[in-house]
């Protein structure tokens, strides 16, 4: 029986990609863990291996197709010993678009993604599940196996949730439901399914009236890319659904100035490709995002997430840094900021830019994060107040550094001071206890050996 290759969720949110290569073509032979193709989210360029094995078919949506719907029928394999024409005939007259009624709750994923773990739900992170747990479930119920092991599970009467996944991160292949069914397991009653989310809608001008607006030949419509689309959608829901805040301090950066003058000066030397280069070159943002970790960790009252269900309290400052790529932005994150030096920041960032403008981040690298530094300094912009970035519920907005006429001691002194902006989700953080963070971050920056300690 053929098998039917799917477009992967490669993300817990996402909904559509671009198939921008085929590794393989009609006729090969695959096995599982064969990397056969290319897909391209609004954010990052993935490759995508196969989880059955057989022999290339047909494949049903050619290389460079644009936003194609997740669980759209994509190729076909057939299995060993069956016919290959009669497969892709098969599978000819299913609609690319759909996915089997049977199977809506939970659809097929006969591809993986080889550099990006099982999607998780959006609920707080857990302790990973030791390999004989039973296979990860995305958000929105999604379970990973191939489809033959959900035929033969659909035929057993299997629940696929309690079946351990062995195949290749953690799919279900057909020996586990085998297993599955000599050891007796059953599905239970399905629940009843819960009302979907309230969709948010805004109302405006059409795009044909907004068009009329303009001269005819005056203009050209570019279509918005996925990354666009995306980005205004998110930021729209932000503003929408989140209860924003703002407070602003100003920051004397003298003495943070020295010394990453003096950090930099005491790299040592190391051999590369390019001869010998410093092991490390501290940046402003560097220290910023340093200081940004440790303030919350010094104020974790603030270093939550806001859901209907709870608070999440995070243990860790993952700062997502905003990173400006062409057609958009990402935020890479730096995982538990707080406890890394301020070398490993450095270096660390350097890869993340590097790979976000190569669009090659793995969607667990800018994915979470429990807050967000934005950095509009070296454009010169004086202060600005920065969109949230759910789940996050602050975001601090970092200006230029610039002199200043300050008063210190009563009298009249110029000092080079930076502005920043702290916007805050009110439902997590109320204005006293943001006034904290911005003042222990303000300290760190104005005091920064404390950052050293």
């Amino acid at each position: 029986m053929a098998i039917k290759i799917t477009m992967p969720a490669l993300s817990p949110t996402m909904e559509e990609g671009n198939l921008a290569k085929w590794l393989v073509k009609e006729g090969d032979k695959v096995s599982a863990g064969d990397v056969i193709a290319e897909i391209e989210t609004d954010k990052a360029t993935m490759e995508v291996e196969a989880v059955d094995e057989g022999i290339v078919a047909k494949l049903v949506v050619p290389a460079g197709t644009e936003s194609v719907k997740v669980n759209a029928l994509i190729a076909v394999l057939a299995e060993d010993g069956e016919d290959v024409a009669e497969a892709a005939k098969a599978a000819s007259g299913d609609a690319p678009a759909a996915a089997p009624k049977a199977e809506a709750a939970a659809p097929v994923a006969a591809v993986a993604p080889v550099s990006a773990p099982a999607p998780v739900a959006a609920a707080p992170a857990a302790t990973p599940a030791p390999a004989a747990a039973p296979a990860p479930v995305a958000k929105g119920g999604r379970l990973f196996a191939s489809p033959l092991a959900r035929r033969v599970a659909k035929d057993a009467g299997v629940e696929l949730a309690a079946v351990s996944g062995t195949g290749p991160h953690g799919r279900i292949i057909r020996k586990d439901v085998e297993a599955a069914i000599a050891s007796g397991v059953k599905a239970p009653a399905k629940p009843v399914a819960s009302a979907a989310a309230p969709q948010i809608a805004v109302s405006g001008a059409s795009d044909e009236a907004t068009l009329k607006m303009f001269e005819e030949g005056s203009y050209e419509l570019v279509p918005h890319d996925g990354m666009r689309k995306t980005i205004a959608r998110r930021l729209m829901e932000s503003k929408l659904t989140v209860p924003h805040f703002y407070l602003t301090i100003d920051c004397e950066l003298d003495a943070l100035l020295a010394l990453r003058s003096q950090l930099n000066a005491a790299a040592p030397m190391i051999k590369t490709e390019k001869g010998e280069v410093p092991a490390y070159k501290l940046s402003v943002n560097d220290l910023v995002i340093k200081a940004t970790a440790l303030a919350l960790r010094d104020i974790p009252e603030a270093n939550v997430s806001w859901t209907d269900a709870g608070m999440v309290k995070h243990k860790h400052a993952d700062v997502g840094v905003a990173v400006s790529i062409p057609g958009g932005l990402i935020t890479p994150i730096v995982r538990g900021a707080e406890t890394k030096a301020l070398s490993a920041i450095s270096n660390e960032m350097k890869d993340l830019a590097k790979r976000a403008r190569d669009r090659k981040l793995k969607p667990s690298e800018y994915q979470g994060g429990t807050t967000s530094v934005s950095n509009l300094g070296m454009f010169g912009v004086k202060d600005f107040a920065a969109i949230i970035n759910p789940p996050h519920a602050t975001i601090f907005a970092v200006g230029a550094g610039e002199q200043r006429a300050v008063v210190k001691n009563g009298e009249l002194a110029v000092a080079t001071v930076m502005s920043v902006t702290l916007s805050t989700d009110h439902r997590a953080v109320d204005g006293a206890l943001a006034a904290e963070l911005a003042k222990v971050f303000k300290n760190y920056i104005e005091n920064p050996l404390g950052m050293l300690v």
